[in-house]
């Protein structure tokens, strides 16, 4: 199976609710003690 790339195209007010959600995500897990990997990559992507 081979890797492909997905677009997400979002509006301003969308981005802004996700990388908000994904915060949240990030702020629950280190309450938690958990890794934060995933979620930090995925901010990275967002980011860039």
């Amino acid at each position: 199976m081979k890797n492909e790339k997905r677009y997400l195209y979002l509006s301003d007010a969308e981005w802004r609710v996700l990388l908000l959600a994904l915060n949240k995500m990030r702020s629950k897990l280190i309450a938690q003690g958990r890794y934060t990997d995933a979620v930090d990559e995925i901010i990275l992507k967002m980011a860039g």
